[in-house]
């Protein structure tokens, strides 16, 4: 199964970025990440969050949006609280691309207007309060449901207990 792609636009939190980098590890899922980014790519918190697992990765860096589209044409998914659309209602097919923005504002307004039919929302409460997931949770359960979708490719799906019930 071709890897689904993780796309971060601008991510400022290392944390959530090595949270995200992991999911990709584990699910062999390829990671885009688009500058201006809010940290060093080898920043400590960064390499501590995804641990051990940064060897297993499928990474690459674009200077902006622009640079990003124009290397990789494909099904894109904008994940967005602005959305009409909730994320289980697409169709995943091996190969796309999900988009997440940035932590403290998300995807351009102009992005999201210019792919509306291609926005996708993670249901959540109606609080002023609670205004989104954290981005490492959103892309977590965005990856899942797309693995989902098509039966969790060469995943692994069972597991075993070492000691007998």
């Amino acid at each position: 199964m071709t890897p689904l792609n993780i796309v971060l636009h601008e991510p400022q939190i290392p944390q959530n970025t090595g949270n995200i980098a992991r999911t990709c590890a584990v699910t062999g899922s390829r990671l885009h990440l688009i500058e201006p980014m809010g940290f060093r790519v080898d920043d400590a918190k960064l390499r501590r969050a995804g641990l051990d697992y940064w060897p297993l990765l499928d990474i690459t860096y674009y200077r902006d949006f622009a640079d990003f589209a124009e290397k990789n044409p494909g099904r894109w998914w904008f994940f967005t609280t602005k959305s009409r659309f909730v994320y289980t209602e697409a169709v995943y097919r091996p190969g796309d691309y999900l988009i997440f923005g940035r932590e403290d504002r998300g995807l351009p307004e102009a992005l999201l207007a210019a792919h509306y039919d291609s926005t996708v929302r993670i249901p959540m409460r109606n609080n002023e309060h609670a205004r989104s997931l954290n981005l490492s949770n959103a892309a977590a359960v965005a990856v899942y449901e797309a693995l989902r979708q098509n039966g969790f490719g060469e995943l692994k799906t069972e597991g075993r207990l070492t000691a007998a019930p």
